[in-house]
């Protein structure tokens, strides 16, 4: 599962991140509908930007978007409950998508470190290669 800011160095053309989107294959890459949902954001923001909509529109076609469902908000409250008990906090869309890769039994794709944080999610960070 590409997080968001893996899709945004995708985007980017980080050759590292292309490298590895490429030889991946495109059955195996999802993104959680929150990340689509930030990507359609910025898309709003930027309505003049015509090869990020197209870029972003290939990409939808290409990839399955997975529906955030009971069961992830199931674990997204159980996880968020449990990260607060140990009074670490992550922004709440960065938590609903771990919790949609955890909920999946994906590995989550981002170089964010605070990812880092929470028990049962696989993390690979494809900037260093």
């Amino acid at each position: 599962m590409l997080d968001t800011n893996s899709v945004r160095h995708l985007i980017r053309e980080h050759p590292v991140v292309v490298r590895r989107v490429v030889s991946a294959p495109m059955t195996a890459l999802c993104l959680s509908a929150v990340t689509e949902a930030e990507l359609r954001y910025g898309l709003a923001k930027r309505p003049e930007a015509t090869r990020l909509h197209r870029v972003v529109g290939e990409l939808l076609l290409r990839l399955d978007v997975l529906p955030w469902d009971s069961d992830v908000a199931r674990i997204y409250g159980e996880t968020r409950a449990a990260m607060e008990r140990q009074g670490k906090v992550l922004a709440p869309l960065d938590l609903m998508i771990a919790a949609h890769a955890i909920a999946m039994g994906c590995i989550l794709v981002s170089n964010d470190q605070a990812f880092a944080q929470l028990p049962g999610l696989a993390l690979e960070d494809w900037m260093t290669g």
